[in-house]
């Protein structure tokens, strides 16, 4: 295994109002992030020597940032949407030139936009899965 640097990492998503069309690429994002958390819940008994848990469901969940594009509108379509089914398809890619290896499932997302006197307009966002999110050749 190899090291890799950042810079040709992608989030693909679906933002189309049915989800049925083709995965994109999130315009001008410089960020994301995938976390694997798992709950924990508290077993200390009388007489441990420490705290112990117990481990509960995993989670996944993260996050995506970059820069407001005016033609990009996907992830203010998909945080605004509240039909029922608002999951996305998206696609995480660690580096798009080894396009192997990536997670994917369903996701909701959110969307913030912040801007300031002295930089650009910047986008953030958090999602949360809504299936299972699996890795494809991630070890």
């Amino acid at each position: 295994m190899a090291r890799k640097h950042g810079r040709t990492g992608r989030l693909y998503a679906d933002f189309s109002s049915a989800g049925a069309a083709a995965a994109v690429p999130i315009a001008s994002l410089t960020q994301w992030s995938i976390d694997f958390s798992t709950d924990k819940v508290d077993a200390t008994a009388f007489g441990d020597t420490n705290k112990q848990y117990l481990a509960g469901m995993p989670d996944s969940s993260g996050t995506f940032s970059g820069f407001y594009d005016d033609a990009e509108r996907s992830a203010y379509a998909a945080a605004i949407d509240n039909t029922a089914n608002n999951a996305r398809r998206f696609y995480l890619y660690p580096d798009t030139n080894s396009t192997a290896k990536y997670w994917f499932g369903l996701g909701l997302f959110d969307a913030s936009y912040s801007a300031s006197v002295d930089g650009a307009i910047e986008l953030s966002g958090n999602w949360a899965a809504s299936s299972n999110i699996i890795g494809v050749g991630i070890t």
